[in-house]
């Protein structure tokens, strides 16, 4: 299903629309919180500009302005779960990432990396979509231009799509290495992120 996302009847959201849609969806989750990332390079998010600016300290703080990260928490509180997909060689976006959602923590969020190998079998044609997905309220498949900016995102509502979309992600999830081992093996040892690639 994840692979045939683009197919799926959506409703198309511009980037405005998108966060003012996400935001009271976000505060009725009513399961898990799962992202999916595919890409591997990004244009346009305040943090990454000021990272690559050499503005480490206001990246740091911007990022949790950045995409989807939550303003408040729903009344409830549910798992957030997170599936980075990455490519060799890791992208400066990557590293530039995981160093943050290292910083971050398990308290935070749970984040697995997957070698883009480990999805190549259902990666017919396309990449898979960059995902995110609230409980069983709505699943945003969200877009970019050809520069990489964030262009919108599109609203899925089917319950089975969301439903069978979340069997998927489990099983990446499951598939996945834990972010600290990971980090600490594959990106502590590269030189910090400079350059937007």
């Amino acid at each position: 299903m994840l692979e045939r996302i683009h197919e799926i009847p959506a409703a198309v959201l511009s980037a405005d629309e998108y966060l003012d849609d996400f935001w009271p969806n976000f505060h009725q989750l009513d399961g898990v919180f799962w992202k999916l990332e595919r890409l591997q390079s990004f244009r346009g998010e305040p943090s990454w500009a000021a990272m690559v600016e050499g503005d480490w300290d206001r990246s740091l703080k911007l990022v949790d302005d950045g995409r989807g990260a939550p303003r408040e928490r729903p009344a409830k509180r549910y798992p957030r779960r997170r599936i980075r997909i990455v490519e060799q060689p890791v992208t400066s976006y990557v590293r530039w990432e995981a160093h943050l959602l290292a910083l971050r923590g398990e308290a935070a969020e749970q984040v697995r990396v997957l070698d883009a190998g480990e999805v190549a079998e259902i990666e017919v044609g396309r990449r898979l979509p960059e995902l995110v997905v609230l409980g069983t309220v709505a699943m945003y498949e969200v877009t970019y231009d050809e520069s990489g900016a964030h262009s919108g995102a599109r609203r899925i509502d089917d319950r089975e799509v969301i439903e069978a979309c979340q069997g998927e992600l489990d099983k990446l999830f499951q598939r996945g290495e834990e972010l600290r081992p990971y980090y600490e093996r594959e990106i502590m040892p590269l030189p910090a992120p400079t350059v937007p690639v």
